[in-house]
């Protein structure tokens, strides 16, 4: 197995990790309401710049050690993005939710191109960046060539599948993800059992924020720049993988999201990086071809 290749994997898993976290807030307001929050992606490109505020601010207080600084920042832009998340169920989805299934999809699209005018005029239409936080690389020889891979990407990998378990925990063994879990099986029911699914609803909203914040500060630190309109490329990147992995599955998003970026960084690497979001969006359409639900999906069965 040549050096190039395990190269593009890590590259690949670091990119799909981070895809992965993002997915997860498509998946699971899919699960619960059934419908796509199409806000999700500006929602990551607003963490971005918060995670610039972030470290700032607590610079400018004279805290440079990268410890505290990393888990000021993340505990600043995670808050501050599921208060977004929740502004976004309370204006674009609780007043349509009884209507009909297209008026929310309009509504979401409409809070995505506010967020982005939004991020433009008060932060300016110039592409921005934060400096390198965490240096330093570990560099693994095999034969005549080596792996290298840095130490943010170690950090991005671990804080990825640490958000992962940590959010699979919660919904399996805490009573909010029962609570959860009964109303995405059944709204009406769980209501009657004494839920009360409109804060559910809520905080499911302000749950996969938090996902798209932390990925946001794992994706400025990897890559130092943005601007206000990444969110939109990043989202559909990540809508993509939610559907790979079967929408409405949170094992599913992950899964999605890594395969997603393994492909996309060898396509990259052995063909053309020109390409890479055609062939993202090739294999997914192959995908669905043979297995709609996606990969972990459960298939929709028509009710008689």
């Amino acid at each position: 197995m040549s050096t190039f290749f395990l190269q593009q994997l890590v590259n690949g898993l670091t990119l799909g990790s981070v895809y992965g976290l993002i997915a997860i807030g498509y998946t699971m307001v899919y699960g619960i309401i059934g419908m796509i929050n199409f806000a999700h992606g500006e929602v990551y490109m607003i963490s971005a710049y918060l995670c610039a505020i972030g470290l700032a601010l607590l610079s400018f207080f004279g805290l440079e050690s990268f410890p505290l600084l990393i888990l000021g920042t993340l505990v600043f832009t995670i808050a501050v993005t599921g208060v977004y998340g929740w502004t976004i169920e309370r204006i674009a989805y609780r007043p349509l939710r009884n209507s009909t299934r297209l008026a929310p999809l309009i509504s979401a699209i409409g809070m995505s191109l506010i967020l982005q005018n939004y991020a433009q005029l008060s932060q300016g239409p110039r592409q921005q960046g934060v400096p390198t936080m965490l240096d330093g690389v570990i560099r693994l020889h095999l034969g005549d060539g080596f792996v290298q891979v840095t130490y943010t990407k170690v950090f991005i990998l671990l804080a990825s599948f640490a958000g992962m378990l940590v959010l699979t925990w919660i919904i399996n063994h805490t009573r909010l993800g029962r609570m959860c879990r009964a109303v995405q099986q059944d709204r009406k029911m769980a209501s009657i059992l004494g839920i009360n699914t409109d804060r559910i609803i809520s905080l499911v909203f302000v749950i996969g924020a938090a996902m798209a914040g932390l990925a946001g500060v794992l994706i400025t630190m990897n890559y130092g720049t943005f601007d206000f309109y990444v969110g939109f490329v990043i989202g559909i990147k990540a809508f993509t993988a939610a559907v790979l992995g079967g929408i409405g599955s949170l094992p599913g998003a992950m899964l999605g999201g890594l395969i997603l970026g393994v492909a996309e960084a060898q396509f990259s690497g052995m063909v053309n990086s020109d390409y890479k979001d055609v062939f993202s969006f090739g294999l997914l359409v192959m995908i669905l071809i043979f297995r709609p639900q996606g990969l972990l999906g459960r298939p929709v069965v028509a009710k008689v």
